[in-house]
């Protein structure tokens, strides 16, 4: 695995783990490399002053820093507390959009959702008044 130093288009810096440069120009070209924390897909590898050498022996177990801090630099308790409530969302996958309608315009009981939206979707919905937020993929990724 190779670790590179990632940036999006809004100046978010995080790393991501690929097993070449060619694995993350691959996921990057198709839309697979996102930023965790506002979600934006124009990605790119920035210069890194990380050198790695030599392996690991098995006595020494990896140093375990929480997943908060390494993804977003907040608190483990309260990335643990806003998976909760993700974990509390009902997950409409791609009917996203026409369930925020729905809601919104009291066709429905109102309840928490989350899905997927196209960026034409997103706006659509922006200009109707439909409030939402992208969640960054470190909340909604299954952790255990």
């Amino acid at each position: 695995m190779i670790i590179f130093d990632l940036t999006c288009t809004h100046g978010h810096r995080f790393e991501g783990w690929f097993a070449s440069a060619d694995d993350f120009d691959r996921q990057a070209k198709a839309v697979m490399v996102r930023c965790p924390i506002c979600d934006d897909a124009s990605v790119v590898r920035v210069p890194s002053a990380k050198v790695h050498v030599g392996k690991a022996t098995i006595d020494s177990p990896p140093a375990e820093a929480p997943e908060a801090e390494k993804v977003a630099g907040l608190p483990d308790e309260l990335i643990r507390k806003l998976r909760d409530i993700v974990r509390n969302t009902e997950n409409v996958g791609r009917r996203f959009p026409e369930e925020a309608r729905k809601i919104h315009y009291e066709e429905v009981p109102p309840r928490a959702i989350r899905g997927q939206a196209t960026k034409d979707d997103a706006d659509a919905l922006r200009e109707e008044g439909i409030d939402f937020a992208p969640l960054p993929p470190f909340l909604t990724r299954d952790h255990h």
